[in-house]
């Protein structure tokens, strides 16, 4: 880890974040649904471009560390995580690990929502 490294996901990071906010202000003024559109849709922007900056980096290493530092962990990171399991599953798929990633799936999904059960039940009196 370098100090350029961190700058770069320092910067992507706060982007990403900035964006995901924008993106939750605009759909909470317009929408009032309770399934959490905003962050569905942050999700969904947050895989295209880490989808697409893989794809269109995949031959041009020169590159690589740069924009991966700066758009895969910074912006995505900061726009949302969810584009890194998404990504990461879809490696154990590629690799023909079809039961690794069910696995990520349901157990990611399962542990994060007992996180939050664990810690946002309020105890009932």
């Amino acid at each position: 880890m370098n100090f350029q490294s961190l700058i770069l996901v320092f910067i992507g990071g706060g982007i990403g974040s900035v964006v995901r906010y924008g993106i939750g202000k605009a759909v909470q003024s317009q929408l009032q649904w309770n399934f959490p559109l905003a962050t569905f849709i942050a999700n969904i922007v947050s895989c295209a471009i880490m989808a697409f900056t893989l794809f269109y980096f995949k031959d041009k290493p020169a590159f690589e560390n740069i924009f991966k530092t700066l758009i895969l962990i910074g912006f995505c990171g900061g726009l949302s995580t969810f584009s890194t399991f998404s990504f990461e599953t879809f490696q154990l798929l590629e690799q023909g690990k079809k039961g690794f990633a069910l696995l990520n799936v349901v157990l990611s999904v399962a542990m994060c929502l007992g996180v939050f059960y664990l810690f946002l039940l309020k105890p009932k009196t």
